[in-house]
């Protein structure tokens, strides 16, 4: 009764195994073909669009603890 069991879970996880490696194929196989024939990959040829960084939000001075208030906590 265990070998059925056992079975089951190896065939599922390499089920999941394959749908995972089907969606990096998916996701950068152009990358991948572009980088074994050695030319640089254009992402303008599959019309992806440029993607706009946001800035940084600039960080507030740290506020240092007076002893008066470190008494307090």
């Amino acid at each position: 009764m265990l070998a059925p069991l056992g079975t089951l879970a190896f065939l599922a996880t390499l089920w999941l195994l394959a749908v995972v490696g089907a969606a990096v194929l998916e996701e950068s196989g152009a990358k991948i073909a572009a980088a074994l024939r050695g030319k640089p990959h254009d992402p303008r040829i599959l019309g992806v669009a440029p993607v706009r960084l946001r800035m940084r939000p600039k960080l507030r001075p740290v506020m240092r603890a007076e002893p008066r208030w470190r008494a307090a906590a």
